[in-house]
């Protein structure tokens, strides 16, 4: 019988930190304080938590061999032999069925753009991976359904600007993942396809340049939502852009991980635990709640 510690390993708890995007309509529809939208966003989270975690446990299924021969990916409970794959599958589907529920007890609209994010990330798992620069896309995508699906929880309609916003730093943080691939695999002077066959249509060069056009597209963004009229309106203030600076900083923070320094963990992982990008963070958390609220 796997152990409890297999099974929470291999729903990735630590990744869970991307669900707060659900939470997005939430903070910047300035609902926040109100008891009533927070805990139909916390449920919604919840869920997100709950689907993203049944996609980890069937992506190691179908990934059992490959990460067999991947550096550290051969520590996951699936590919070690930890968790059996009947299992894995059967908490995933158990997870799905819950978490589809509860949106669905929020409300139709949050259950189908949570029932979009699990298909784009089936699709992603069982084949679209291997595709280059559609993987990319697929990433962005469950990204920006789960901001519509925060919304949706809230009967809140996220601004263009937000999903703009969403879509650009998605896709950014994803190719960020593909650049960190290549050069790790360039450094230890291995296949990168091995472990990814989706990174046979990549060269660092040219992701290298993406990333750059990607992370000055998304700072872009978020000033021009920052200054927009209606932002301006919305909110009652022109401080919103003296939290850009901490957007920026994010970014390049990000690319440092990715491309200067890259190490055993994924870019996304490493910045989760990087102190300069999480105090960066929480800096400009708190400089949006004192301007907005």
């Amino acid at each position: 019988m796997a152990s409890a510690r297999a099974v929470l390993l291999t729903l990735r708890p630590h990744q869970w930190v991307k669900n707060l995007f659900v939470a997005a309509p939430l903070v910047f529809a300035k609902h926040l304080v109100d008891g009533g939208y927070l805990w139909r966003t916390g449920l919604a989270v919840a869920a997100f938590c709950a689907l993203s975690g049944a996609v980890y446990a069937i992506n190691d299924v179908l990934d059992v061999e490959s990460d067999r021969a991947h550096p550290t990916k051969r520590r996951r409970p699936i590919a070690a032999g930890q968790l059996g794959e009947r299992a894995a599958l059967m908490l995933a589907a158990g997870l799905a069925i819950a978490a589809l529920a509860a949106c669905l007890l929020l409300s139709w609209k949050t259950a189908a753009w949570a029932g979009g994010y699990l298909a784009i990330n089936l699709a992603y798992s069982i084949k679209l991976k291997h595709v280059a620069f559609l993987d990319v896309v697929l990433i962005s995508s469950g990204f920006m359904a789960r901001v519509a699906a925060g919304g949706a929880a809230i009967a809140v309609t996220p601004s263009r600007w937000l999903l703009v916003c969403t879509g650009l730093l998605a896709t950014y943080l994803a190719l960020g993942k593909r650049a960190h691939e290549l050069a790790l695999a360039m450094r230890d002077g291995r296949d990168a396809t091995a472990t990814r066959a989706a990174l046979a249509g990549y060269r660092l060069t040219w992701v290298r340049v993406g990333m750059f056009v990607l992370g000055a597209a998304t700072a872009a963004a978020y000033v021009a939502y920052t200054v927009d009229a209606h932002t301006v309106a919305f909110f009652g203030t022109r401080d919103l852009p003296w939290s850009a600076p901490f957007c920026g900083l994010g970014l390049v923070r990000f690319a440092w991980l990715a491309l200067v320094r890259p190490t055993a963990h994924s870019p996304t992982d490493a910045m989760l635990r990087d102190v300069v990008f999480l105090l960066n963070l929480a800096a400009w958390g708190a400089v949006i709640l004192v301007i907005v609220y």
